[in-house]
């Protein structure tokens, strides 16, 4: 198979990236080693959230850190054995929290976030897939006055920087969503994100779109990636030989391991996520996510869809949802959930860079290699968003934003 691009992994961002590219003319294949969806964006909360404009930090509150080494919350849960590996990329993390460091991060993070529902809205609308977007937003439901009033200002400075918000009272949360349980003294609406009830479902709607365009998908591995004098080289998996003038390796997690065969070592690290669906009691229902006590419940067509935090895990560690234990009877005394849905909750990891930011340009000392991951918790939000720059950066147009607070070159963590 002849292509002019080859797209190494087939999640949001990669099938993002094989769509924009395909619309500029270029012939792309797209490999994986499952079928498009299926990793790290099939699991989310089902939002396009254009109110993340502030990146995730580092707790810096000591009370907030004595939580959390307690280990028994249900937003973040560790494994012991897994400190030792992320000691470095934590340490450098929690430097890149500072405040003075934090607020350029930040500037440059929300430089992405700001196009996020109108790169999403564009590519859905050609794909036929604009009415899976719902324009309903989503709630966070408050118990403390103490963390609502942190909460509104924070929306306060998110709306100097373009994003909408409302104050609910506790009548005015139990009219928008009657199911909820009355113990909740008010909420925040986040009015500017989309709704997804099948995050899959977009994903693949994407991907029927790049097939239209004349794209072509193969089953494969990216571990059989090599340089071929100057063609790029993979192997799928008939045994099919697939060549082309430019990679890009869109793997998430798994990208690091692809990149530092070619002497590219970035200090990547995974957050570890869960969610289990599960049927509502009589007739029950939320109209939009509602995020609560360290945990989402999120309207899906499968059931209610109720995920987690963080963990951090070594790679490969099997499944450990002690979170989704903890978090369920708090989840059922404020929702009326019944019986799951599957037997065994789904689990994927979250690709995490250090400085919050994600890796999106050329690989260093690579000719015609290309990275694109390292989005964290926002890769299904910043899919369309980065499929568009990193078109544009490959085909020499203006890029939409400034690229170079995400180059690889700031991990050139050379291993040639």
């Amino acid at each position: 198979m002849q292509a002019d691009v080859i797209v190494l992994g087939a999640g949001m961002v990669g099938v993002s990236i094989a769509v924009h590219l395909q619309k500029r003319g270029k012939q792309v294949v797209l490999v994986d080693r499952r079928q498009p969806g299926e990793e790290t964006s099939y699991g989310n909360g089902g939002l396009v959230q254009r109110e993340a404009v502030f990146p995730h930090p580092f707790p810096r509150d000591l009370t907030e850190l004595k939580r959390i080494v307690k280990n028994r919350s249900i937003d973040v849960h560790y494994h012991w054995s897994a400190m030792p590996g992320l000691t470095s990329p934590l340490l450098s993390y929690w430097r890149n929290s500072a405040p003075e460091r934090y607020a350029t991060i930040a500037a440059h993070w929300n430089s992405l976030i700001a196009t996020c529902t109108a790169e999403h809205k564009a590519l859905a609308n050609e794909a036929g897939s604009g009415a899976l977007l719902r324009p309903v937003g989503f709630l966070r439901a408050f118990n403390d006055a103490a963390t609502m009033d942190t909460e509104l200002a924070k929306a306060e400075r998110a709306r100097l920087l373009g994003v909408n918000s409302a104050a609910l009272t506790a009548a005015q949360l139990a009219e928008m969503e009657p199911h909820l349980d009355d113990g909740f003294i008010g909420a925040l609406h986040w009015t500017d994100p989309y709704a997804v009830n099948d995050p899959h479902a977009l994903t693949m709607s994407y991907f029927a779109l790049f097939e239209r365009l004349g794209g072509q998908f193969a089953i494969g591995d990216a571990a059989t990636l090599q340089r071929k004098g100057v063609s790029w080289r993979v192997t799928a998996a008939d045994s099919a030989v697939v060549e082309a003038g430019e990679a890009v390796i869109a793997l998430g997690i798994w990208s690091g391991e692809v990149t530092k065969r070619f002497g590219y070592n970035p200090p990547l690290f995974g957050k570890r996520g869960y969610h289990l669906h599960f049927k509502p009691q009589g007739n029950a229902g939320l109209t939009r996510p509602v995020a609560s006590n360290g945990f989402l419940l999120a309207p899906m067509r499968r059931g209610i869809r109720l995920t987690t935090g963080v963990e951090f895990a070594r790679p490969g560690a099997p499944p450990t949802p002690v979170q989704l234990g903890r978090a369920l009877p708090v989840a059922r005394r404020i929702f009326p959930l019944g019986d799951a849905v599957e037997p065994e909750p789904w689990m994927g990891t979250r690709p995490c860079t250090p400085d919050m930011l994600p890796i999106i340009g050329r690989a260093p000392g690579q000719p015609h290699l290309w990275c694109a991951f390292g989005h964290a918790h926002q890769g299904f939000t910043l899919g369309p968003t980065t499929g568009r720059l990193m078109a544009e950066m490959m085909t020499g147009d203006t890029p939409l934003v400034d690229p170079s607070p995400f180059s690889a070159e700031r991990f050139d963590t050379s291993t040639r």
